[in-house]
């Protein structure tokens, strides 16, 4: 009796350790199976998705005739429209017209490949046309005697989305351009702002 008993109790313990011993199985197997989800959480929450819009910066140098590299201009998304900061040098001094245009090239030496000015409204020119002004008409900016600028201006009807309305990721492209002379915000077609003087491809 007492051998069938001690076979019966080690039957038993037997038993027991083995169920213990799934138990711990089915938790480790448990935490592995959780691992993943955690995973994906954090990359629903914390981690960024490449498909996002994120702020946007774009750079643009400006040439001039020469090839000469002679401003560099940052654009932002804004509020309402897009910020341009214009810093230059080795221009002529004074006023002189700054526009984005149509077409995403800058052949030198007159640039004229950069078309017309940004117009997809069908405006007229000049702020202070009735029925202007242009999507790509821009404040004047001021050349100092040194030959310097440092301008900021807003360009409050366009945009750096590229599936937005008026963007400037056109399929033919826009370009910054400065002029010889003032904009006098009125005559047709650009203001009677002179030459092209400097050019930069937007998204080059």
């Amino acid at each position: 009796m007492k051998r069938w008993a001690i076979i019966a109790f080690a039957l038993i313990l037997a038993a027991v350790l083995t169920a213990c011993g799934n138990t711990e199985d089915e938790t480790d197997t448990g935490n592995e199976n959780d691992a993943p989800a955690e995973d994906d959480a954090t990359n629903e929450n914390g981690a960024e998705d490449p498909n996002a819009t994120a702020e946007e910066e774009v750079l643009v140098s400006l040439k001039n005739a020469e090839g000469e590299v002679v401003g560099t201009a940052t654009l932002t998304p804004a509020d309402t429209g897009v910020d341009i900061k214009l810093e230059g040098e080795n221009l002529p001094p004074g006023t002189k017209g700054f526009h984005i245009h149509e077409v995403g090239q800058c052949e030198p030496p007159d640039f004229e490949s950069a078309g017309s000015h940004y117009n997809p409204a069908d405006a007229e020119h000049g702020f202070d046309h009735t029925d202007g002004p242009h999507a790509g008409d821009l404040e004047n900016i001021e050349v100092a005697d040194d030959g310097t600028v440092t301008a900021e201006v807003t360009a409050d009807m366009l945009t750096l989305d590229k599936d937005g309305e008026n963007t400037l990721y056109t399929e033919e492209g826009t370009a910054l351009v400065i002029h010889s002379e003032a904009d006098d915000y009125t005559s047709q077609p650009a203001g009677d702002a002179g030459d092209r003087i400097a050019c930069g491809v937007i998204g080059e």
